[in-house]
């Protein structure tokens, strides 16, 4: 019998995460109530606790990789517009 994998979104694991942290159930009851294995469980607690830092970390130095694609596509519309221009020129004194 085939069975398929359960996705659970960023909310919901965060969410189990913080009731495992929170301490008011154990991680086997919080298994059973979601349906989830334990081991699982701990996992989500562990990544949790060690992204944590990241909420208070500064825009500044926070990089992500769409910053760097950003930045690369500038510098590269500024070039067009460089070679564009100095063409466009050329072209004009031809006529």
């Amino acid at each position: 019998m085939k069975t398929t994998r359960n996705r659970h979104t960023a909310e919901f694991k965060a969410k189990v995460a913080l009731e495992a942290i929170g301490g008011h159930a154990t991680v086997p009851e919080l298994a059973r109530r979601y349906g989830l294995h334990p081991t699982l469980i701990f996992k989500w607690k562990n990544e949790f606790l060690e992204n944590a830092a990241r909420v208070f970390e500064r825009d500044g130095m926070r990089r992500d990789d769409g910053s760097d694609r950003e930045a690369e596509l500038l510098k590269k519309i500024g070039e067009l517009t460089v070679e564009r221009d100095f063409l466009s020129r050329g072209l004009a004194k031809i006529r």
